[in-house]
């Protein structure tokens, strides 16, 4: 990615040429300046708009800091792709560097060596970057990883951040890279507050109030029962005290207030017997070092499939991080003798209605926090996007709805809601989407159905277990990271050895450093442009919203139910109440009531079929058949994604599509597609399977029709397909 810089009086331009659409981390970096100014303005200017930040400059200079991650548009654009830099005249504003995105692994290490005599070699080029020494006897081979950046260790990362190299590699004599890695976090926290540690340097001198440092390696249980949490601090240096004469007790206040929260909601929202594994007061590098009251902190073990069937639903991860945060901010609190106020929980029961020409109202409600009290918003903020642009800064509104007026006809326009206290700001809602067109055939009601989040399928039986990966890969919270590969080695009694061979658990590491795709709750805004290519305008409503008796049905057109990846989800710690059932009383409900209304249906999503056999209920797959005119085959009905229409969907249907099976990066995979058969009189198969010829989507020619597929609409790669096959459909279900 090339920059350019372009200063003026008063301001400086950084200017990348950005690679590909996508989101981008934003850093700056300035030099270290005794009188630099304490008012630096950095204005981000991205596809949403231009976001501000006022940077004290006179702290925390020659290294990274990050302002936020932000839309950019491919190619260079100074007013939506570039960062201006403006001082406020009482310093220096000092210009160093800006960094868009992570960027990958670029400090290079010698792994091996060569005896090859009398012979000089350079081993230039390899992964971008190499760079060798040598003697008359050994060649010095020098590698960068090839990894993301984010993949690597402490040690490396520190390097790239500017950290001086008594700090970084120097803590073993370069012997000893692990040792360096968990060394090195420790010796930056005493950097970052100029105290005394390895570095022999002055330090930045931040107000760091404490560290927190987060493992999960705790081993395997021999009848797999959860390990549970433990709490690390030290006493041991500085004869019981911090530099600033706090007493090193304060270490032992902020472990336990943490364990404590963690285990306190854990028991609460997931498992009443999760395990209290004690605290422990002992000399760990990263315990004892930090200058700073410090906790070491023993979540749960990754090696063990008890805890890990925890560990990698995004549920349980979203609530544990949550509760650290609790945790923190309450010894905070304490020691600052202040009261404290906790972040909303994001609303939910979102609904787009229309209320005018232009205009439409969007409404939400809040969401109760069962262990925090104090988690009640104050205010919420509505955030716009307009078209395929990024998110603006959002406006304040006090109640839980707002009226909008949309600027223009045949424009797409995206919401999403914060809730907002005086403890700080929510994760997003889901996201909501409408476009009216000023000449339409109607509008179409889009229902925003795919809530799932979700760890992956297990099994554990005949001494065998691990994680059943090609039955359910689950579901990420918007993307996932950790991802490494699938797992090949399922037996238990497979020792570990190495590295190279760590038996039971072993996985592939193909997708090490690949953002895996999950649910990013806007698939109304694709829906919406092949509806608007079809003609119609269109708004959007949540699930929730839909299964109330007091929504109105009436004024539309068309119902198109997204579903994607949902389907009824039995989790690790609750056997009884399923989540994310499609058909639900209120769902069939619904249905009846759109079908008095004559209004008809297009539904789609991975487990349309899968979920009615999950039910265990003939009655609701006999009430669900009655209204949908479908009945289920078989899940996991192909693993490639093509399919074809049949002779007798004609003239109504003609064409062939294909949508992602795999990871396309830009949307998740349907890894998992439904084959669907026709029931009861005027259904027909539509589309099969071009793998196996199963069928792939139901239509019914009844008073009011509906069309089915087993796979998810938006999971149809190519834009023209989409808007291809959405038109097809509207105009069946509105042909008389």
């Amino acid at each position: 990615m090339g920059t350019s810089l372009r200063i003026s009086e008063g301001y400086a331009d950084y200017i990348p040429d950005i690679p590909a659409n996508g989101y981008y981390a934003v850093h700056i970096s300035y030099p270290r300046r005794s009188d630099n100014s304490a008012g630096v303005r950095y204005r981000v200017n991205h596809a949403g708009g231009s976001t501000d930040f006022i940077v004290d400059q006179s702290l925390g200079g020659g290294t990274w800091l990050y302002l936020g991650t932000f839309l950019f548009n491919s190619g260079k654009s100074v007013a939506a792709g570039s960062v201006t830099v403006s001082g406020d005249g009482t310093g220096f504003t000092s210009l160093d560097a800006v960094r868009f995105g992570g960027g990958m692994g670029n400090v290079a290490r010698r792994p091996s060596s060569s005896v090859i005599p009398n012979q000089w070699s350079l081993n230039a080029g390899e992964a971008g970057a190499a760079q060798a020494a040598s003697s008359d006897s050994i060649i010095y081979r020098w590698k960068v990883s090839g990894k993301p950046r984010f993949l690597e260790g402490a040690r490396y990362w520190l390097q790239y951040a500017g950290m001086p190299d008594t700090l970084v590699y120097s803590l073993n004599r370069e012997k000893n890279d692990y040792n360096d890695d968990y060394m090195s976090r420790a010796e930056w926290v005493n950097y970052l507050t100029g105290t005394a540690g390895k570095s022999g340097t002055e330090g930045l001198g931040l107000p760091v109030d404490l560290s927190l440092a987060f493992h999960t390696d705790a081993g395997i249980t021999p009848d797999d029962s959860i390990i549970g949490t433990l709490g690390i601090y030290s006493t041991a240096a500085g004869e019981g005290k911090f530099p600033d004469g706090v007493s090193r007790l304060a270490s032992r206040d902020l472990t336990d207030i943490v364990q404590t929260q963690i285990v306190d909601d854990i028991s609460v929202l997931f498992n009443p017997d999760w395990t209290r594994r004690g605290l422990w007061d002992r000399s760990y590098y990263e315990a004892r070092k930090p200058n700073v009251p410090a906790m070491l902190l023993e979540l749960l073990s990754h090696q063990n499939l008890a805890d890990q069937r925890y560990g990698l639903d995004p549920r349980f991860r979203f609530h544990v991080s949550r509760a650290v945060y609790k945790g923190i901010l309450r010894y905070l609190a304490f020691n600052s003798g202040r009261e404290y106020i906790v972040q909303p929980l994001p609303v939910s029961h979102m609904a787009i209605t229309r209320t005018g020409d232009k205009t439409v109202r969007l409404s939400w409600s809040p969401v109760p926090d069962p262990v925090e009290p104090t988690a009640v918003p104050s205010s919420y903020r509505v955030y716009t996007r307009a078209g395929d642009g990024g998110f603006d800064n959002g406006r304040e509104v006090t109640e839980s709805y707002t009226e909008i007026e949309l600027p223009e006809y045949s424009k797409i326009y995206s919401f999403r809601v914060t809730a907002v206290n005086d403890g700080g700001e929510s994760f997003p809602s889901e996201i909501l989407a409408a476009g009216l067109l000023p000449e339409s055939k109607g509008t179409v009601l889009v229902v925003n159905g795919f809530d799932r989040v979700a760890g992956p399928a297990w099994f554990d039986r005949g001494g065998m277990a691990g994680v059943e990966w090609w039955n359910d890969r689950g579901v990420a919270y918007n993307f996932s990271l950790e991802t490494t590969g699938d797992q090949y080695d399922f037996h238990r009694t497979s020792p570990w050895t190495d590295d190279d061979n760590a038996g039971w658990g072993a996985s592939y590491t193909n997708t090490a450093g690949m953002i895996v795709t999950g649910n990013t709750f806007d698939y109304p805004v694709i829906h919406g442009r092949s509806i608007m290519a079809a003609g119609r305008s269109f708004i959007s409503v949540s699930d929730e919203v839909f299964g109330s008796e007091e929504f109105d049905i009436l004024p539309y057109c068309a119902a198109d139910l997204i579903f994607g990846e949902e389907k009824t989800t039995f989790s690790a710690y609750d056997s009884i109440g399923p989540d994310f059932q499609i058909y639900t009383p209120a769902f069939l409900n619904s249905l009846e009531r759109l079908a008095a209304a004559s209004v008809p249906v297009f539904m789609s999503g991975s487990y349309t079929g899968t979920d009615l056999t999950m039910a265990g209920d003939t009655a609701l797959v006999s009430r669900a058949g009655a209204l949908l005119h479908f009945k289920p085959r078989s899940g996991h009905a192909v693993r490639s994604g093509t399919l074809y229409s049949t002779d007798i969907a004609l003239p109504a249907f003609n064409g062939s599509y294909t949508f992602n099976t795999g990871e396309s990066g830009a949307v998740y995979g349907a890894e998992a597609p439904d084959a669907i058969e026709p029931s009861g009189k005027g259904s027909y198969t539509a589309f099969r399977y071009l793998e196996n010829n199963t069928s792939a989507a139901v239509m019914h020619r009844g008073k009011v029709k509906t069309v089915v597929l087993g796979f998810p609409f938006e999971t149809i790669l190519r834009d023209n397909e989409r808007d291809d096959l959405m038109r097809q459909i509207l105009d069946f279900l509105q042909s008389e």
